[in-house]
């Protein structure tokens, strides 16, 4: 299973104490000493699932030059019309999907193009299910263009991520489905696509981040 980078330095301090208190049980021959190291390495393996990073259909099929994929795994909360406030200026439609602390949580493009815009906005950390958290919240902001086409989508935190890893510019080339960063600890992503695409989802419905198509183009550009 391969996990992503920003995972190692949180695996290493639990891996490290249960070596640790191991170590300690076998010198001093107490016992409890080696008990401390299971809730430790139980928390290894969560983190080790947290962070890890699956291929996905986009990493072997290239999508079809209409989709637009989901940038995340969970669960869709909105689809269609845009929360009040909350989409950037312009007419768009929009995905938000929810990601909880078992989901995957790297993320990908949406949609490929050159990456025109890129904003970051700290902010609060409130619940990524709550209206308010998709203005409120520390978030990280991504134009892409592929001519006529522009796509934006945010990653937004939640009540326990508290740090967003984006790894993609401005003057960036991404494919669609291509991985640009990822969140820590539960949080959301929001795309928003012109009105000319079809919305593809509901809300409710569960999506898997390279591999769902959130939204379509029109067939002639």
């Amino acid at each position: 299973m391969r996990i992503d980078r920003a995972g190692w330095p949180f695996l290493a301090v639990p891996l490290g104490l249960a070596a640790a208190s191991t170590a300690l049980g076998r010198a001093t021959g107490r016992r409890s000493a080696r008990l401390v190291a299971w809730p430790l390495l139980a928390l290894s393996g969560y983190l080790a699932v947290f962070f890890r990073d699956p291929d996905r259909r986009c990493d072997v099929v290239p999508p079809a030059s209409d989709e637009v994929l989901s940038p995340a795994d969970g669960v869709v909360m909105v689809a269609g019309e845009p929360q009040p406030g909350v989409a950037p200026e312009g007419d768009w439609q929009q995905v938000s999907v929810f990601l909880s602390v078992v989901d995957v949580h790297v993320n990908r493009a949406p949609y490929r193009g050159q990456v025109t815009e890129h904003s970051y906005r700290p902010g609060s950390f409130l619940a990524a299910y709550r209206r308010e958290s998709a203005h409120r919240n520390e978030r990280s902001e991504l134009w892409v263009r592929d001519g006529d086409r522009t796509v934006v989508f945010r990653q937004v935190v939640g009540v326990l991520a508290r740090r967003i890893v984006t790894r993609v510019g401005v003057g960036a080339q991404v494919a669609t489905g291509e991985r640009i960063g990822l969140m820590k600890f539960g949080s959301r992503m929001d795309v928003f696509v012109p009105r000319e695409c079809t919305v593809t989802v509901t809300e409710g419905q569960r999506v898997r981040g390279g591999e769902t198509v959130i939204a379509r183009w029109p067939a002639s550009r």
